[in-house]
């Protein structure tokens, strides 16, 4: 079993192009032994945005704190708040936007595919 605090996860600005004042945390990856799914940590801060992207894996997410939108075209958001869900199949253009909150964090599970998983976290 591995167990740990989500802050006792090292915090990392995201790099990706058009990724704007969003951090990650991967709670759990193959690095800790985790062989089907991988767990991240999203925080969105006040005015930061994930653009619209698509993959060829699926997303579940859960939302932690604060509030935020979800849109698969950029024109039609469906917001977010702390409670909400959303599977997000894959192929299927995405993105996130946090305009009013002080934060809008999230948890996301992907699978543990090396397309989708940074090398950093695979581990020796």
């Amino acid at each position: 079993m591995y167990a740990n605090h989500y802050l006792d996860v090292e915090e990392k600005e995201v790099t990706l192009e058009g990724v704007e004042n969003t951090t990650i945390r991967w709670l759990i990856s193959p690095k800790v032994g985790a062989k089907n799914f991988a767990m991240r940590y999203f925080v969105i801060k006040k005015g930061g945005t994930i653009p619209i992207h698509q993959h060829d894996w699926e997303h579940e997410i859960f939302v932690v704190k604060g509030e935020g939108y979800l849109t698969t075209d950029g024109k039609n958001l469906i917001k977010a708040v702390p409670g909400s869900f959303f599977y997000v199949p894959p192929n299927e253009p995405h993105g996130y936007i946090n305009e009013d909150s002080e934060t809008f964090e999230f948890l996301c599970i992907i699978p543990a595919k090396k397309e989708a998983i940074p090398e950093s976290e695979w581990g020796e």
